[in-house]
């Protein structure tokens, strides 16, 4: 069977009978009258595989290399995302491309081209390439609607691949939300908050999952306490001069303290108050540990790492994040913050196609 290439590296099967068979072993191409047009992704690997010779307008065959080079010069960043049609090919999938933004669209196995929905949307993407937060919330924002599982496909520098499934979760706990019914009062020392009444410790610490118990009295973090003083359920003084801290010039002191404050409390409430128990996730590189009911019931679920919108980090970075909450059974979310302290989550998950 022999196919004749363009410039572009696209190939045209004029034979009908060749057509039908290319055709018919994959859903290679594109039939229209009795010939059959491939893109540049399945003539390459048609020819790397052996099951097509390829020549050129003059007749001269073609080497994969030649046509491989053609391919290359034709569309940039095709090297990366052939390593990514090549791969779901071998795994026996059948891989087309798709219109912008998606690069491909994947049949599940045994599906039937244009009678099975595709299953798959995959993104191919360097290792080297930003990891765009923006860019990806609007993918999975694409293959929710159209009821398709977005995989991202990682190529490193050594070419091997790791998918990713990433999908936008509502996050959601148990834990019923109650209140104390007076504020108790707390003390502010440098970058925590102390509290000794026994009857808020009791139910601050163990009703309701805040802070962390130390003998007889509560330790609470500033992300706790300015969510406690916000809801009404705390006054803090300052342990030195027990002068009163107001929440702005609390806020004021956690924005010192870290960068990511504005950020981080956002998540915190938005967690919270969807039923979620959130403690530090410092143990594990993220900023919280989420759990579906108390910690003493439950394992957590979730790690979280919130981030301001339009947020751009590099894919090792994000890849050893999900490999930590995976390597703990947990899922690794991505809190992204507007400026207005509006909080949406993206959900990265490794997976084996």
């Amino acid at each position: 069977m022999t196919g004749t290439a363009g410039p572009d590296a696209s190939v045209v099967v004029a034979d009908p009978a060749e057509a039908g068979t290319v055709y018919g072993r994959g859903y290679f191409g594109t039939l229209s009258d009795d010939r059959l047009t491939l893109d540049r992704f399945e003539s390459v690997y048609l020819l790397e595989m052996g099951r097509l010779a390829i020549v050129d307008g003059k007749g001269r065959p073609l080497s994969w290399e030649e046509l491989f080079r053609s391919a290359v010069r034709a569309e940039a960043g095709f090297s990366v995302r052939y390593l990514v049609y090549r791969d779901l090919r071998q795994r026996g999938y059948v891989a087309r491309a798709s219109p912008p933004p998606i690069t491909f669209a994947v049949l599940p196995r045994g599906g039937i081209l244009h009678k099975t929905p595709a299953r798959f949307w995959v993104q191919p993407f360097s290792e080297r390439a930003p990891f765009d937060l923006d860019g990806l919330f609007e993918l999975a924002e694409r293959a929710q609607g159209a009821k398709k599982t977005l995989l991202l496909a990682l190529v490193d520098e050594e070419s091997d691949l790791t998918y990713y499934k990433v999908r936008r979760p509502t996050p959601s706990g148990s834990l019923e939300p109650r209140s104390l019914p007076a504020p108790a009062e707390a003390w502010l020392t440098e970058d925590r908050v102390v509290l000794f009444t026994p009857e808020a410790v009791e139910a601050l610490g163990k009703d309701l999952a805040y802070g962390s118990r130390v003998g007889a009295r509560l330790e609470l973090s500033l992300l706790e306490a300015a969510h406690l003083v916000a809801t009404g359920q705390l006054t803090l003084r300052e342990a030195r001069s027990r002068r009163p801290v107001p929440l702005p010039k609390l806020l004021d002191r956690g924005r010192r303290l870290d960068a990511r404050f504005a950020e981080r409390l956002a998540a915190y409430r938005t967690l919270r108050g969807r039923g979620l128990v959130v403690k530090t996730g410092f143990k594990y590189g993220a900023h919280f540990r989420a759990y579906p009911r108390s910690p003493e019931h439950a394992h957590a679920r979730y790690l979280v790492q919130a981030v301001p919108d339009g947020h751009i980090a590099t894919w090792p970075e994000v890849a050893g994040n999900v490999r930590v909450a995976q390597g703990v059974r947990k899922e690794f979310l991505t809190a992204a913050v507007s400026p207005a302290g509006e909080v949406r989550f993206l959900e990265l998950e490794r997976v084996r196609p």
